[in-house]
């Protein structure tokens, strides 16, 4: 342990075993995106029993906390509120059982399958540490809690909402997420870490006839087939195979009955990519070949190309995640890695997008070590370690939450406390 951050060891103690049920707490009752009412409500009043000015609302379910301390920078970190509609099967004596009416009047299953609620008790935990020692640092401490990241639009909907001038504009933004790695584990990575998300609706247009007189038929489950074939070519054969990318069609649809040939098809897909340049590339491939297919299949009207979600890339500012860095190496010691690239995605950068400053984002283990080191031994980690959105992804208590708080009261510490 390093002594730049005394606090950490010595106030953890004090604080864990509360930490502990407030994370069972939020994972009994995970909220979905913009319905995060009872999560925002407990950050909320756990702030200011802390001594944080707090507003409430912001974006929706979004809440700044601030903590003035003197003349200093002026240090972000941020954490994630909502859950998934994700029936959970962990079998842990804390899952959840909650359920919601969806917009189609169907019962919902809600779950923290993602670890958004071990983020938010780690940012608590590190605004607790801060708060009670005072004198170990100077500056200014900024927590925010947003809501609706698993849809993209929770960044967006804070900032709308006037969160640059709800917020003292920081020197630094911090965030961090769990993954399956093993706990303990804490990994930083400059430049690129995590990809651009792009979903896209498709709607290919034929004419329908009869399921016996394919003649006189213009068929878009055909055309619609051979457009998720030819899609697999873009990564295969357009990309240098050390440009990373994925393209994946998650969803078809298609018709009523086995004897109908229908009007249209829609296709749903998701694309991952890690810089502008490939993700322009991948995109701009998707529309030639929709509409290369369309024509060569005779569609009656151009095909419909919507984008329904969109993610940016999350490129870690070099000197910040350098800083971070080496505080958690002189911290963690061995624990502390450099992390590989993610193909999952975040909204989180849109935040010290619209300060204008730099950000760092880390990812740290929350899979019993154990467990990990045997499934990887065997080569079995995809097959065995359950992963972020999985009904199976439980991250082990401790030490991920020690972990956690640790690492953003460490990062923090490398501005506040220098």
């Amino acid at each position: 342990m390093s002594d730049r951050a005394p606090l950490v060891p010595d106030g953890l103690d004090g604080i864990r075993a509360h930490l502990e049920e407030v994370y069972r707490d939020l994972h009994r009752h995970p909220e979905l995106g913009l319905r995060e009412h009872r999560t925002a409500g407990k950050v909320s009043g756990a702030l200011r029993s802390f001594g944080y000015e707090v507003t409430d609302g912001v974006g929706g379910t979004g809440v700044i906390g601030i903590l003035e301390n003197g003349n200093g920078p002026t240090v972000m970190a941020r954490a994630d509120m909502d859950a998934l509609p994700v029936r959970e099967q962990t079998g842990l004596p804390y899952a959840s059982t909650a359920t919601v009416t969806a917009p189609d009047g169907t019962e919902q299953p809600v779950m923290h399958a993602c670890g958004h609620d071990m983020h938010v008790t780690c940012l608590l935990g590190c605004a607790h540490l801060l708060a009670e020692n005072r004198d170990d640092w100077r500056g200014t401490f900024v927590v925010l809690f947003q809501p609706s990241e698993e849809n993209g639009d929770g960044a967006d909907a804070m900032i709308a909402d006037g969160l640059t001038s709800r917020s003292p504009r920081p020197d630094v933004v911090l965030a961090q997420h769990v993954l399956p790695y093993p706990a303990g584990y804490v990994g930083t990575r400059p430049g690129p870490f995590l990809s651009a998300a792009d979903s896209l609706r498709i709607t290919v247009h034929g004419r329908g006839a009869h399921g016996s007189m394919p003649q006189a038929a213009v068929d878009p489950v055909v055309m619609a087939a051979m457009i998720v074939v030819r899609l697999q070519t873009v990564v295969a054969r357009e990309l240098a195979a050390t440009t990373p990318a994925v393209v994946t069609v998650g969803s078809i649809h298609a018709g009523t009955g086995p004897n109908v040939i229908p009007d249209s098809a829609v296709i749903e897909l998701n694309v991952r990519t890690y810089d502008d340049a490939t993700r322009s590339h991948v995109l701009d491939a998707i529309a030639r070949i929709v509409r290369a297919e369309c024509e060569a299949s005779r569609s009656p009207e151009e095909p419909e190309i919507e984008r329904t979600t969109s993610f940016p890339p999350t490129v870690n500012d070099e000197a910040a995640t350098r800083r971070v860095a080496e505080a958690f190496a002189a911290h963690f010691g061995d624990d502390a890695h450099t992390i590989d690239l993610q193909t999952a995605s975040e909204d989180m950068s849109e935040i010290p997008g619209a300060f204008g400053v730099p950000f760092t984002y880390w990812g740290i283990g929350c899979v019993d070590p154990g467990r990990y080191a045997e499934a990887a031994r065997k080569g079995t980690l995809d097959q065995d370690i359950p992963v972020n959105h999985s009904p199976a992804f439980a991250p082990l208590v401790q030490p991920t939450l020690d972990t956690g708080v640790s690492a953003l009261t460490v990062a923090a510490l490398a501005w506040l406390g220098a």
